[in-house]
């Protein structure tokens, strides 16, 4: 329990008040970013975390101030924002409370130091955490999107762009590379800023390719590097540890090497050759099934993989695929992208029905 019995000073109600209105404040926006760490993530490291914090608020929540509080005299009961009365996606409604803790904390931590002398420190700390946890958990979010995810399209310039990028999301794709080598930085900045818009909206992961610069600019979930890129780990310094970091792979030692510095998953190809990877030999389906034995972070089959050949790319063990033609230039998008998630959808299910079967044979 914190000891009040330091205060000598008589506070005006107006401080208590505030205090009790942005304890009250920071404690329900924590809940609410509970209930997703429990519910929706199903982590019990970032639910106790947040546990914890609404605890430790509770101690300083004393009966003197909740004394004060004045619910019929307070005009800020009326004042209300348009952007409160909707959210657009549960990103949003995560971002909107974490805004609203860090600001109430901000207020205790001030006000905080007219109630008790260890008042103010101890919101000061405490705003910090919330900081790091926001940044745990949308990283956590983006990263278990990732493990779920099991189409990445991997977009070319084309005036079609925006639209087939939306059919595809409409149809269940939850990962987007933004890639783009010849275009004006001008453009292809606008044209990020769009595809994140749209991303955003579908709660899909996206991704820009090679430029770490670009990717800062829109907010983006994270970059794909090539071989001849920078290292992971000065693309990590440079995003932070909460995005996403891939890493292109073409043979067992580019992999481990991408492994061992800390890729967050990697592609796997070309399986074909493919006119996006210039005069670069197809790795073939054997390097398919050399990621199926040794890869243990995500990796996505890429190269030349279209409606014709994905069976024998998921025979090979794949079940993650990345694609560009096979969805850049479909007739219908939603269509194809619908497709191949049903085919790794299928081959995921049946590949987890096998394995319950022989373990309880063991």
């Amino acid at each position: 329990m914190v000891d009040f019995s330091s205060q000598t000073r008589q506070l005006q109600p107006a401080v208590c008040r505030i205090l009790d209105a942005n304890l009250d404040r920071a404690r329900e926006g924590l809940r609410i970013i509970e209930e997703w760490c429990r519910f929706g993530l199903n982590s019990a490291q970032l639910s106790a975390e947040c546990k914890q914090l609404r605890q430790e608020l509770a101690l300083w929540h004393s009966p003197e101030l909740r004394a004060a509080r004045d619910t019929p005299g307070d005009p800020g009961t009326d004042l209300t924002h348009p952007q409160e009365q909707q959210r657009a996606s549960l990103s949003s409604v995560l971002q909107a409370n974490f805004c609203r803790v860090q600001e109430a904390l901000r207020v205790l931590e001030e006000y905080g130091k007219l109630y008790h002398p260890k008042m103010g420190d101890a919101c000061k700390q405490m705003r910090y955490q919330v900081y790091t946890l926001e940044s745990q958990l949308m990283g956590y979010k983006r990263h278990q999107l990732l493990l779920q995810s099991r189409l990445y399209l991997v977009t070319s310039p084309s005036e079609a762009l925006d639209n087939v990028v939306k059919a595809a999301l409409e149809g269940g794709l939850t990962l987007v590379q933004y890639r783009d080598k010849t275009t004006d930085d001008g453009e292809r900045l606008l044209q990020a800023q769009k595809l994140r818009r749209l991303c955003y909206q579908y709660g899909a992961i996206f991704i820009v390719n090679d430029r770490i610069d670009l990717a800062l600019a829109v907010d983006a979930d994270g970059v794909h590097l090539g071989q001849q890129d920078l290292p992971i780990a000065v693309a990590r310094q440079l995003l932070g540890p909460q995005r996403i970091v891939g890493r292109s792979t073409t043979n067992p030692e580019e992999m481990q090497r991408a492994i061992q510095e800390g890729a967050d998953y990697i592609g796997v190809g070309p399986v074909y050759e493919t006119p996006t990877k210039v005069g670069k030999a197809a790795a073939g389906l054997e390097y398919v099934r050399y990621a199926a034995q040794h890869s243990p972070i995500p990796w996505f089959a890429i190269g030349g993989i279209d409606v014709n050949n994905v069976h024998d790319v998921i025979a090979a063990g794949a079940e993650r695929i990345a694609v560009v033609r096979s969805l850049m230039q479909a007739e219908q998008p939603m269509l194809v992208t619908q497709y191949f998630l049903s085919q790794t959808t299928r081959v995921q299910t049946l590949r987890a029905s096998k394995a319950q079967v022989t373990q309880s044979h063991v």
